[in-house]
């Protein structure tokens, strides 16, 4: 094999062409064949001008997320490594070295990154001081243990939007349950647990004070209740540089009873000057945050036209799964781009998409069995994933279906058919 203007690992030996990171790309002929083969490759990241070798990155957490993360990373050079206490987790076999630990405590996570060269997360509920050390150690963390304190907690989150100027809806901090008693002139409102909410769980609508035994007895906010014409998720990418990227914001429709991703329609159908308040406002988020990565933030639009945040994740998004099949890259693909030092990629849609979740079917707990799902493969561009979850039970996520299409009608006839055709019982 002759090697051509390379930056490379070729059969344990380094082939370097010198320190400089901008190339073109790998040239690899070969003369194996009767004939020569020319394979053309991206080069693998060169750190800090340290290392040629494979970038070996760790993800924290081995559901959906991480699985999903780890399919992109397939395209990439990067040797990956999951710490999940499930060896049994969607994401375990995909990755190129497991680690069973308790992602929330200092010693497990410290010691699943040391040695690794970057860090990112797939839920927040992780050991930030251990990511704080590491990070003071050289390892690179996305997002940055500084933006995951602010925003793992609801209640610095909330006090981050205000610092910052970002509009979100009117809140007030309760301690306790007796205290949110002492708030009913506040009504209507909803409280939001300040530690451990996540999916839906950690938030409860409160409107009279008939209301207010069912919130919750810690720290927590409570957050005037907005009347919502549209419910937005906006998906903001920046890298190392600086340099940021938005994909096209999507319409969120939510399960009213399980408050979670029921279906949505990207992109949003938003008047321009809506359109540029929603991203001026999550661009702000993102920067005042002051780290690289991915950030999912979710806004409200009110029927005057105004744009409130809700929140943020982090992370790789719900809200951002059709980018698989939608759009020129994904986010999943675009976390690995920042993550490997590489360019930013092209956040425009491919077409139009729909997204359904796949959730667990009331009444049914045990070994999981998927209803309907011959005749959803059927349907004209549609996408399943199923997550590999064995067990399912009320409420838990499964799975989701992407479905494609020019035509807005014919994008929510199709999720409202596959909510109704495809579901996960107990076999």
């Amino acid at each position: 094999m002759r090697i051509i203007r390379t930056h490379c690992r070729y059969k344990d030996r380094i082939i370097d062409y010198g320190p400089s990171t901008i190339v073109n790309r790998i040239l690899l002929i070969t003369s194996n064949y009767p004939w020569p083969i020319i394979f053309s490759l991206w080069p693998i990241p060169y750190l800090h001008g340290k290392s040629t070798s494979m970038l070996k990155i760790g993800i924290l957490g081995g559901g959906q997320l991480g699985r999903m993360l780890l399919q992109a990373a397939a395209n990439y050079p990067v040797e990956t490594d999951l710490m999940e206490n499930d060896n049994e987790c969607p994401a375990a076999h995909l990755c190129h070295h497991f680690t069973k630990g308790d992602i929330k405590n200092f010693d497990d996570v410290y010691k699943f990154g040391k040695g690794l060269d970057a860090i990112t997360i797939e839920i927040e509920s992780v050991n930030e001081d251990a990511l704080e050390k590491l990070e003071n150690e050289g390892v690179k963390i996305y997002p940055k243990p500084s933006a995951l304190r602010i925003i793992k907690n609801k209640i610095s989150q909330k006090e981050f939007y205000k610092r910052s100027d970002i509009p979100t809806p009117s809140f007030v901090i309760t301690e306790n349950l007796a205290d949110l008693k002492t708030k009913d002139h506040f009504l209507p409102a909803v409280h939001k647990i300040g530690m451990g909410g996540y999916d839906g769980r950690g938030v409860q609508v409160i409107k009279t004070k008939a209301d207010l035994d069912k919130g919750f007895d810690a720290p927590a906010v409570l957050e005037k209740m907005v009347e919502i014409h549209k419910e937005i998720a906006q998906i903001v990418v920046i890298n190392d540089k600086g340099e940021a990227g938005l994909f096209p914001p999507v319409d969120m429709v939510f399960d009213p009873d399980l408050n979670l991703l029921d279906y949505q329609i990207s992109p949003a159908e938003l008047p321009e000057s809506v359109l540029w308040k929603i991203e001026a406002i999550s661009l702000k988020v993102a920067r005042d945050l002051k780290s690289p990565g991915i950030f999912a933030i979710e806004l409200f639009v009110d029927k005057q036209s105004e744009v409130y945040v809700n929140e943020t994740a982090p992370r790789v998004h719900n809200s951002g799964h059709h980018t698989i099949e939608a759009n020129y890259s994904s986010q999943f693909d675009m976390l690995w781009r920042i993550m490997l030092g590489y360019p930013l990629g092209n956040t425009d849609p491919i077409l139009p998409a729909a997204i359904v979740n796949l959730i667990g079917a009331e009444g049914h707990t045990g070994e999981a069995k998927y209803e309907g799902l011959n005749e959803v493969l059927q349907m004209d561009n549609v996408f399943v994933h199923i997550y590999g979850k064995k067990q399912t039970k009320p409420g838990r996520k499964m799975g989701h279906s992407t479905i494609l299409s020019k035509e807005k009608a014919d994008l929510v006839h199709k999720a409202h058919r596959i909510k109704h055709t495809f579901k996960v019982i107990s076999s």
